[in-house]
């Protein structure tokens, strides 16, 4: 089957490599669409990072680079393994792409993201997206009913807005503001107009505020360049401030900002993945009993998140801004997230040999 294979470095090739086998206990995926996440690009430009280096194997999975990349992703049940009798061939579905140990209890409640060693499907090894077919473990699949398979392939980063939402304590009723309306910025401000939140977002592009504004994810976009952004969410809220903030941009005045807009005793969780230690007004923290929280992935967020979908509270199809074929992988995906990044918010990979690109569309 063809796959996308990071080796190395600005190093990503489409090569043929053997179909993975059905082992007890997992299920075989025809893959539908793949997104192209910003975990992605950051191994493109700057890795490896969660991707273990050649010659370095995960302790998991065994593996290292070369890997099959591809962590965002939906597909079609094609084989189950001896022992999966609660799923069906033909049933669509999505993949919760963890890796973590099989002693690791994924069940309720538990936080199975923060286990040691803990990586992802097309990051770590055991197969990717960005490829025609996956075999999983069956803990990892969840159906999806009648979500279309490109939407679904969003399911994925829509979960990660939705551990943000759960870690903030949030309820309905109350105010939040976004730093950032990047992918998850946009996609965590869905969850949270779904759950009742009133949401406001920060931004800068012009592209991205407009996403922000014709998808009804927020009730008001504020550029920074218009005024002081936490004055004006004071005036928003009667002059208490925000109950929750969601850093979304790694960028520290956005840090800053979200200090200063959010009410005493707020929560701020922090949601995007930092390269650099940003400094923290630990003062204004302090002053005002700020609780700072941070958030890596998904835990048991993927039934919730997938019915926020099909009840209709969330509507998938604006997001996507692009598809294209496995062949495009870098040309078409990665060179356009990375170049003309503010015109985006999901670019999405069929790899299927006949696919054609409509990016843009």
């Amino acid at each position: 089957m063809r796959a996308a294979r990071y080796h190395d470095r600005n190093d990503i090739r489409i090569e043929d490599v053997p179909e993975p086998s059905v082992q007890p206990g997992t299920v075989a995926i025809d893959v539908g669409w793949c997104g192209i996440c910003g975990t992605d690009l950051h191994e493109f430009l700057e890795g490896p990072i969660f991707i273990p280096p050649s010659g370095c194997p995960h302790p998991i999975s065994g593996e290292s680079a070369p890997v099959v990349i591809g962590h965002e992703f939906s597909g079609t049940i094609t084989a189950l393994g001896e022992g999966v009798t609660d799923l069906t061939v033909g049933e669509n579905v999505v993949v919760e792409p963890y890796i973590v140990g099989e002693d690791v209890d994924t069940g309720p409640g538990e936080a199975y993201q923060l286990s040691k060693d803990m990586n992802f499907i097309g990051l770590g090894g055991r197969g990717g997206g960005l490829a025609e077919k996956i075999v999983v473990e069956r803990r990892w699949v969840h159906p999806i009913g009648d979500i279309p398979l490109d939407q679904a392939a969003l399911i994925e980063p829509l979960s990660v807005g939705h551990h943000a939402y759960v870690r903030s304590g949030a309820r309905t009723g109350d105010v939040a503001v976004i730093g950032g309306a990047g992918p998850i910025g946009l996609l965590t401000a869905a969850v949270l107009k779904a759950e009742g939140l009133t949401v406001y977002i920060s931004e800068l592009s012009e592209a991205r505020k407009q996403m922000a504004r014709s998808t009804g994810v927020a009730d008001d976009v504020l550029d920074p360049r218009d005024g002081d952004v936490a004055e004006r969410i004071r005036e928003l809220t009667g002059g208490r401030g925000a109950d929750v903030g969601f850093e979304c941009s790694s960028v520290p005045v956005v840090l800053d900002m979200l200090l200063d807009a959010v009410r005493p005793g707020a929560v701020i969780v922090n949601v995007s993945i930092w390269g650099h230690k940003p400094e923290v007004d630990m003062p204004k923290l302090v002053l005002k009993e700020i609780d700072l929280r941070g958030t890596i992935g998904y835990s048991n967020d993927h039934p919730a998140t997938i019915a926020l979908v099909q009840s209709g509270k969330i509507d998938l199809a604006p997001f996507i801004t692009g598809r294209i074929g496995l062949d495009g992988l870098v040309s078409e995906g990665y060179d356009q997230l990375i170049n003309n990044n503010e015109h985006h918010v999901k670019i999405i990979v069929d790899p299927r040999p006949d696919r054609r690109s409509t990016v843009g569309g």
